[in-house]
């Protein structure tokens, strides 16, 4: 467990440490109070038991200064934090995310569904046990209409995409002077893979990454989005 999560006492120091460190040197103690949500009182007993630990030193009447120790431990605390934030993000909640999916027939919820990709949307069809990717069913969906799906398995083959960048200079620059050269190169842009190509070894795609999976799902196929980029 993260130290700073273990009590209530451990992540109120975390975050009066914090906020003695954006304020310093001239530190408000009723501002922090409000900012972490306990009283006057409470804060000026972390500090002291700050300045004890060595985290912080005191400069003079509410001018306080978080010591090299203290950066330590904030950042230390704040990778541990973000290393755990990303866990149960990615771990966790990715093992019951849902998406959503285009039925291409009349779906129960519950269901096992074959998955598969088409013009960059997800389509879930009552599994044929082709050794697909699948998912089950959240709810229940007529034909056309959108389904939740969880519980990915497998992969998804993919063609070949295209992508296009456009450079645009940044608004400080003035007007784009080939505006009618961007919208060419939007207008020109393949909207869905040539037809007869052939998937390269690597255009499968694990059905368990759901982040990866909604993204295609939810791009509109029609046109790229022009990509602004400073100039070089």
């Amino acid at each position: 467990m993260v130290d700073v999560l273990e009590n209530k006492r451990a992540a109120t120091r975390f975050r009066v440490l914090v906020e003695i460190a954006e304020r310093q040197p001239a530190v408000s103690q009723g501002e922090i109070a409000e900012a972490v949500g306990v009283t006057s009182q409470a804060v000026s007993e972390y500090i002291r038991e700050l300045v004890d630990d060595g985290f912080v030193e005191k400069e003079g009447r509410s001018r306080y200064r978080v010591t090299k120790e203290g950066v330590d431990w904030v950042f230390q605390s704040a990778t541990d934090l973000r290393r755990f934030t990303e866990r149960v993000t990615e771990d966790v909640l990715g093992s019951v995310q849902e998406d959503a999916a285009i039925a291409t027939a009349d779906l129960a919820a519950g269901q096992t569904v074959s998955l598969s990709l088409s013009e960059g949307l997800l389509h879930a069809a009552p599994d044929t046990d082709d050794g697909g990717a699948t998912g089950v069913t959240t709810t229940s969906a007529a034909a056309g209409d959108v389904v939740g799906v969880t519980g990915f398995e497998g992969v998804i083959d993919l063609d070949p995409g295209h992508v296009t960048v456009v450079q645009i200079p940044p608004i400080r620059s003035g007007p784009v002077e080939d505006a009618a050269g961007v919208a060419d190169a939007c207008e020109d842009a393949p909207s869905s893979p040539r037809r007869g190509s052939k998937p390269s070894p690597h255009s499968g795609t694990s059905a368990s990454n759901r982040r990866r999976t909604s993204r295609r799902a939810r791009w509109p196929p029609t046109r790229p989005p022009a990509v602004s980029m400073p100039p070089s």
